[in-house]
């Protein structure tokens, strides 16, 4: 059985956005920035869960992300943070609130 799902979110020549679940529930989000011999990464997770299952979450990135699209990696590092999410915000100005609006 799968602990965890990847909806992409978007995808340039060198990176990808994913949303992550477990079922229904959103755990966070993951960037991946791919160079020659490096993936970086920053995973950003909005619920408490432990070590391992952060490790569990790397290596099924790791497995089902990065090695999925076949590019040559040497290593792929993954900057963890965790706390809560306060929403997407964009430059776009919506209801003349002045060019800054949160969108959630």
């Amino acid at each position: 059985m799968k602990t965890f799902y990847f909806e992409r979110e978007c995808r340039t020549a060198n990176s990808e956005c994913y949303t992550i679940l477990r079922g229904e529930t959103s755990l966070g989000r993951i960037d991946l920035h791919y160079t020659d011999a490096v993936v970086h990464s920053t995973l950003s997770i909005n619920k408490n869960i432990t070590t391992e299952e952060i490790q569990d979450l790397v290596d099924t990135i790791d497995e089902e992300l990065v090695n999925s699209i076949g590019v040559p990696k040497q290593e792929l590092i993954v900057h963890v943070h965790q706390g809560v999410d306060l929403g997407l915000f964009s430059t776009r100005n919506f209801e003349g609130n002045g060019g800054h609006e949160r969108l959630n």
